[in-house]
């Protein structure tokens, strides 16, 4: 930290560090040439599961480990259980990913674990003859609550937004749809700059829409009126603007390409760069989609890609659809006509 004095330490004191860290690299290394052998040999042993939980405490990214340990549970100690035990090493497994989750929880195999866990609780102890669905039913609600922590703890970690809708398909009992359309409000209404959160939300919607559940043309509106709040909030976070790139989608209704178009104009003074370049894209759909015969249609069109291009470098047409960034340099990443521009700082936005 900055302004922090450091202590000096003594020579000894280095030597001693350097020993205690070596120490543990050969522990590290010794545990895992074990644990690999063990696997080699197909041991599915308890003592070898037993070694996998420590080396896995230590290094959570071995999807070897991972592999090897549910085929210690499918091979060796499944096979030996009952049903409640299965159930019960099941949730075991959970709090143990749980806590791993806490330390790392952008490790993709600890999520990918729990989903292994999940798809092999067994159903519940029977009711008349019928699976009673008690075990998994509780199991699937206890995981919606843990992306929800999870989730509290960091709003945008992709990889427990995507977990979170692999549970939500998943469930032996859906959720409405209608509650995870207030999720995604309440975490938006938190920070508008949750892209992930927007995600979900247009992914929500889109189902909502196809099974007739929400008024497409409506809601659509109550939309821009949500996302127009988050534009004039901070009209240079990109995650509201994609949003509403998403709503507008190929500009068929004229009314509410108008309408936004108008809006954009008012918040041009604020945010030149953002809001140019979405008034250009979308004074183009308006052309192509409804006035391709407009004079001053095409003259406002021109006006305005002028201006855009005292602010971001304008590429010819060239093979891009999508671009990547490495190092502000633009790397070709799929196949399509399009123009794609870049900004002063090195931003680089597909406008097609």
């Amino acid at each position: 930290m900055h302004h922090v004095k450091r202590n000096r330490q003594t020579p000894e004191a280095l030597a001693e560090k350097k020993q205690r860290e070596k120490s543990k690299i050969d522990e590290f290394l010794t545990l895992t040439d074990d644990v690999l052998s063990r696997k080699k040999k197909q041991e599915w042993s308890n003592d070898a599961f037993e070694l996998t939980q420590r080396l896995l405490q230590i290094n959570p990214e071995s999807y070897t480990v991972w592999n090897y340990r549910r085929n210690i549970l499918l091979n060796g100690i499944f096979p030996q259980s009952t049903p409640e035990q299965i159930n019960s090493l099941l949730s075991n497994e959970l709090s143990m990913t749980t806590t791993a989750l806490k330390a790392n929880p952008k490790v993709y195999w600890i999520w990918n674990h729990r989903r292994w866990c999940l798809e092999n609780v067994p159903d519940g102890p029977e009711r008349n003859e019928v699976p009673s669905m008690e075990w998994r039913q509780a199991n699937w609600d206890k995981e919606l609550f843990v992306t929800e922590r999870m989730l509290d703890a960091d709003a945008r970690n992709f990889l427990a937004w995507n977990y979170r809708r692999y549970v939500l398909a998943n469930m032996p009992t859906r959720r409405p749809e209608a509650s995870e359309l207030a999720y995604t409000s309440r975490k938006i209404g938190a920070n508008f700059s949750n892209f992930s959160a927007w995600h979900q939300r247009s992914k929500t919607l889109a189902r909502l829409w196809e099974s007739g559940q929400l008024d497409p043309i409506q809601s659509r509106d109550d939309e821009f009126e949500l996302v127009s709040n988050a534009l004039y909030t901070d009209p240079d976070d990109q995650s509201a603007w994609i949003y509403h790139r998403w709503l507008i989608g190929s500009g068929e209704n004229k009314t509410q390409l108008e309408r936004e178009i108008q809006l954009i104009f008012e918040l041009l003074q604020e945010q030149p760069d953002r809001c140019m370049e979405s008034l250009v894209h979308y004074k183009r759909l308006l052309l192509q989609n409804h006035s391709p015969d407009s004079q001053t249609l095409k003259q406002e069109y021109q006006d305005l890609s002028l201006r855009l291009s005292a602010v971001f470098t304008v590429l010819p047409y060239c093979a891009m659809v999508r671009v990547a960034v490495c190092s502000n340099t633009p790397v070709l990443v799929d196949n399509a006509l399009d123009t794609c521009i870049i900004n002063k700082a090195g931003t680089v936005w597909s406008h097609n």
